[in-house]
């Protein structure tokens, strides 16, 4: 997702770096589950699952080497529970971001560079990351394709809101057909593009 405006963010504005787009990395799995491993014990019962997600949850996929991992709780209400226990193991909540519904946090230093949110079951941007992990799973070709296009993308720009707009239109035709609603597929949408400073 694009870096949001956001007045207490050092990092706003964002700073340009070479995008790189590895080849899959079959130890990638594992770096997901050295990760669960660590916070789930945290977490304890509020979490009703980890899951890995992003590219790096698609065998055979071109990614950024940077894990994604969505904790779900069953509830909103369980959202602010997460939050106190993920910080007594480093890790720093940093808001929504502007994407309704998830969570984000600041990872403490460790071997594996990954993201780290927290949803509700059943929000939209967690039906988003399930659905385009499984569509990928599923769809060799489609693996290609996005591949292809990523790769492409990386070679052209440092700008992660420019990455991240040009696979957009790629990742609503997995969403669509994965039977994502007209307004869903809207919402996203407009949460990929790029939003500058005030």
């Amino acid at each position: 997702m694009p870096r949001p405006v956001v007045p207490d963010d050092p990092d706003w504005p964002p700073r340009f770096e070479a995008i790189v787009v590895v080849p899959y990395d079959p130890d990638w799995p594992a770096r997901f589950e050295a990760i669960r491993d660590r916070v789930a014990p945290a977490l304890g019962h509020v979490a009703v699952a980890i899951e890995h997600v992003g590219s790096t949850s698609v065998p055979g996929l071109a990614a950024k080497p940077i894990i994604d991992i969505d904790v779900i709780v069953a509830t909103a209400a369980d959202v602010p529970i997460a939050i106190e226990r993920l910080a007594t193991v480093g890790y720093a909540h940093r808001g929504d971001l502007t994407v309704t519904g998830r969570e984000a946090f600041s990872a403490p230093d460790g071997p594996t560079r990954h993201n780290l949110y927290v949803c509700a079951a059943d929000v939209l941007p967690l039906r988003n990351h399930l659905a385009i992990r499984h569509h990928l799973r599923t769809h060799p070709d489609a693996v290609k394709a996005y591949a292809a296009l990523k790769l492409r993308l990386a070679s052209e720009t440092d700008d992660i809101d420019a990455y991240i707009e040009g696979k957009t239109p790629m990742i609503l035709e997995f969403l669509a057909a994965e039977g994502l609603s007209p307004d869903d597929l809207a919402t996203i949408d407009a949460v990929n593009r790029p939003i500058g400073p005030p």
